[in-house]
């Protein structure tokens, strides 16, 4: 009964906040002589955001509701929406899904971890290990598909151990979120921002890569001291695991036909890391073959599944978490519908008057918060017209602020549980597997200790290059 009444008086503090968010913010842009089309697009974009982050569960319905006021009220119209809808990454998020679906239930992960075992030993070494995979395929074969094989990894993982989940599902995105600036490809904030500077693969090698690698170790060592309880209960069901059944657990033998998955897997990840090459030679459009492998993957896995194809793209695709995707971004194409975005980049150029180091300071600051509250893509996206306006004030070096928006959208994407696709993909999967929730403020608390510092040393690193770009 006194459990029902917190839950109550929890649900109208949270409804008081989220009201009132709305309100103030609508009466602080009506003082400001906004106009009111403008006003409202802002209320409704804010409704939803804030919808999302204290009734998470509720998501979609926010979602829905809110791209419906926009139609309504001519805040944005239908080309809008199919424009800014994503459909290029929920095409590619439901192959890749179908793919995942396909080698668990071959038991691909659960043979990847009787390989892993013999060398973990320990709880930090797993964590380490399950990073540097993590970093490691989002700069090869971009975030998403990341975090989709490696949360598959863990959770069979963990199934050996019943411990929460929760922890290592942070650990494993701030390492993918981190990994994906490393590369060209690991993130479509990069895949942008190189169309949009003329940056080339070599480019993000040189000044993305490096900076990526030393973010990473740091993302480390802060997450093993931050979730160090953690640590310690599974070190010590590992070493329970180890005592009762030995290193392996399993025998090999119970793995009939994994060549079939490993073929399969291998073929795709090369496709994915030579899409660029092959549509060089094959004379296609960019990320044409980033889509077709991943399709090409799905495709060859249902055929390989016969009467049980069905049963994988219903079961397999999480089609609440792609939906949500879709409307929420959807709901942010407003902002550029109505001009928001375009009077905040003249604003802030207005506002710093030009001068180089508070410019430096203020697309960080804000681009990074907006990454961490609004998805990364969408923010940086909106900061590139304000990246171009200032490449016409003289005497401005505008090559620093490319690098500048990749790592503000990447590292603090780790902020909160909606700053990166790869955040919402990895909490969709566990609330699908009924293997727990992870709060708002949960997130943000781990997401202060690992995103803050992280994105200080890489514009500090930034920083001291400027001379040599």
């Amino acid at each position: 009964m006194t459990h029902g009444i917190g839950e109550s008086l929890d649900e109208v503090r949270k409804s008081l906040i989220y009201s009132l968010s709305i309100v103030t913010l609508s009466l602080i842009l009506y003082i400001l002589k906004v106009p009111v089309e403008q006003i409202v697009s802002v209320a409704i974009f804010t409704s939803v955001v804030m919808g999302t982050l204290f009734f998470w569960r509720y998501r979609l319905a926010f979602a829905l509701i809110g791209v419906s006021a926009l139609l309504g009220l001519g805040l944005i119209d239908v080309e809008t929406l199919l424009e800014f809808a994503g459909l290029d990454i929920i095409i590619f998020l439901i192959a890749t899904m179908i793919l995942v679906g396909f080698l668990e239930e071959r038991r691909f992960f659960e043979y990847v971890v009787y390989k892993l075992t013999p060398v973990i030993g320990s709880a930090s070494r797993l964590i380490i290990l399950l990073m540097i995979l993590s970093a490691l395929f989002a700069a090869l074969v971009g975030e998403v598909t990341s975090i989709l094989f490696m949360m598959s990894i863990m959770l069979h993982m963990l199934s050996r151990y019943n411990i929460d989940p929760i922890p290592l599902m942070m650990m494993l995105v701030f390492a993918t979120n981190v990994g994906s600036s490393a590369t060209l490809v690991g993130n479509p904030v990069g895949i942008m921002i190189a169309f949009r500077a003329g940056l080339s693969f070599t480019d993000f090698l040189r000044w993305a890569t490096p900076i990526s690698i030393f973010t990473l170790m740091l993302t480390i060592f802060l997450s093993l001291r931050y979730f160090r309880y953690y640590v310690d209960t599974l070190d010590e069901a590992i070493r329970k695991d180890i005592a009762k059944f030995g290193n392996a657990g399993q025998e090999e033998t119970n793995f009939k036909g994994i060549w079939h998955s490993f073929v399969l897997f291998i073929g795709v990840l090369a496709l994915l890391i030579f899409h660029s090459q092959i549509e060089a030679i094959l004379g296609l459009k960019k990320n044409s073959m980033l889509i077709g492998a991943v399709l090409l993957g799905a495709g060859i896995s249902l055929v390989l599944e016969k009467e049980r194809a069905r049963e994988i793209v219903e079961m397999r695709v999480d089609w609440w978490t792609l939906l949500f995707f879709m409307f929420f971004f959807a709901v942010v194409g407003t902002l550029k519908y109505t001009g928001i975005t375009k009077a905040l980049a003249k604003g802030l150029v207005s506002m710093t008057k030009g001068d180089w180091p508070l410019l430096y300071v203020s697309v960080t600051m804000i681009s990074a918060l907006m990454s961490a509250f609004m998805d990364n893509v969408l923010a940086v996206a909106t900061f590139i017209p304000l990246v171009h306006e200032l490449r016409a004030i003289g005497g401005i070096n505008t090559y620093p602020f490319w690098w500048v928006l990749l790592f503000s959208g990447t590292l603090f994407g780790n902020l909160t549980m909606i700053g990166s696709t790869a955040n919402i993909v990895a909490v969709g999967m566990l609330e699908r597997g009924r293997m727990g929730h992870v709060s708002f403020l949960e997130w943000l608390k781990a997401g202060l200790y690992v995103a803050v510092p992280t994105l200080i040393i890489a514009m500090i690193l930034v920083y001291l290059q400027i001379p040599l770009m």
